[in-house]
């Protein structure tokens, strides 16, 4: 696991917003953008950052790209935040 990558990612509150209206169910980027105020090249580069950190995926069909959750990722660190607060 990468946490470092992870916790990068998920730092920045753009990202964040991406990743809570991704727990809705899958979008497209073009649905992404449309919830903010920033140049579909902005936005680009937040998913580009989500997907690095392997905190979402992408499914391409026809023209367009839909991402969705990796919800595994979420579980790796919330065990390792767990473990850190396990018996000394």
């Amino acid at each position: 696991m990468a946490i470092n990558e992870t916790l990068k990612a998920i730092s920045d509150p753009v990202r964040r917003d991406i990743l809570t209206m991704l727990k809705k169910g899958r979008m497209s980027a073009g649905e992404i953008a449309e919830k903010f105020n920033l140049t579909g090249a902005t936005v680009s580069y937040h998913l580009s950052k989500l997907k690095k950190a392997d905190l979402i995926g992408e499914q391409k069909e026809k023209n367009f790209i839909y991402y969705d959750l990796n919800t595994s990722v979420f579980e790796e660190v919330l065990t390792w935040i767990y473990m850190l607060g396990g018996n000394k």
